[in-house]
């Protein structure tokens, strides 16, 4: 992932593309001008991934209806191994990366031929032990996803993956919740910092809520890793639009995302340097609260403490006060001795 200590974006476009290549073009170019690191792709053969007889996800019935089975609907959106060249040269072009979640072991094969050295694991394979123990052999850089997962089912899963070869290092597990969209009272992001505690890992947040402010929240929380839908239009036909974010709210994600990082600093506490012009106009100095005479002694009557603080700092009152003035001093004039 990044190795500028940024935040990696990723624009998930999975299958909002719905099968169509230049839609999926066009979609990379909202990426690339709303300045995400990386756009994700879904590879896979459809008759390795699903039976003929499996029912669609709820959200998935809402968005395209049940009539058609969870293989056909799939089927349609999918694109063709032959397109995935043709969008990495594409990606390659335009200076972004191109990632995919392979869903089966032979579209492992694939992703490893055509090159790529970040891989996705999707939520759905967390318990499937072949295929981790497939992709961690290949000791790439690992990103998985856990949602529906339990912290067992994570621990497991990790550790499979660095017994198959794959180094600890290379893996980021990223929080997420597998329902589209996740309701607020859902995400639990402290579950995040859970992780990795408990197994001493980079994490992140792979979102699906409504809005920008649940990434944000998780880049303040310490997410290495943000991957959030991308669609050209959340009316669009297809499972995944309406849990989208359309290009102008994924621009406004990756800006907040961006001034987060920047707001987030080193964690010294100092004056920086844009408020230190500040410093004196907001802060006060001893100054003479009345007419002192030379020889007269300060003391809590004849002095008083205003702005600006370009003088002696209030904090040294207890060292001012009984000595003797060194010359007159008129009524808000700063002190000296």
């Amino acid at each position: 992932m990044s190795t500028t200590g940024k935040v990696f974006i990723i624009a998930e476009i999975g299958v909002n593309h719905n099968g169509s290549l230049d839609l999926a073009c066009q979609l990379i170019d909202e990426a690339v001008k709303a300045g995400t690191d990386a756009v994700k792709f879904q590879t896979s053969r459809v008759e390795n991934v699903v039976s003929r007889y499996a029912p669609k996800a709820d959200y998935q019935k809402k968005a395209t209806g049940s009539d058609e089975s969870q293989f056909d609907m799939i089927k349609k959106l999918k694109l063709s191994y032959d397109d995935h060249p043709k969008l990495i040269d594409y990606c390659r072009a335009r200076k972004t990366l191109f990632l995919s979640s392979p869903f089966d072991m032979e579209s492992i094969d694939s992703l490893d031929r055509w090159g790529l050295d970040i891989l996705k694991i999707p939520s759905g394979e967390i318990t499937h032990l072949s295929y981790l123990r497939k992709i961690g052999a290949l000791n790439k850089k690992l990103i998985l996803s856990t949602g529906m997962s339990s912290m067992q089912e994570v621990k497991q899963a990790f550790d499979i993956l660095m017994q198959a070869g794959t180094d600890k290092e290379n893996i980021t597990i990223l929080h997420c919740n597998t329902e589209y969209p996740t309701p607020f009272e859902d995400v639990n992001l402290r579950a995040m910092l859970s992780i990795q505690k408990e197994l001493g890992v980079k994490v992140g947040y792979s979102d699906h809520t409504l809005g920008i402010e649940v990434p944000i929240a998780a880049v303040a929380l310490g997410a290495r890793v943000i991957e959030k839908h991308l669609t050209l239009d959340r009316k669009m036909d297809g499972p995944d639009h309406k849990a989208s974010l359309e290009p102008g709210d994924f621009m406004a994600m990756v800006d907040g995302i961006r001034n987060i990082e920047k707001a987030m600093g080193d964690g010294v506490k100092r004056c920086s340097i844009s408020e230190t012009k500040n410093k004196s106009i907001a802060r006060k100095s001893i100054v003479a609260a009345r007419h002192i005479k030379t020889g007269e002694t300060f003391s809590e009557e004849n002095l008083a403490v205003k702005r600006p603080g370009s003088g002696v700092s209030p904090m040294l009152w207890d060292e001012i006060v009984g000595k003797a003035a060194k010359r007159d001093f008129v009524a808000d004039e700063m002190i000296e001795v």
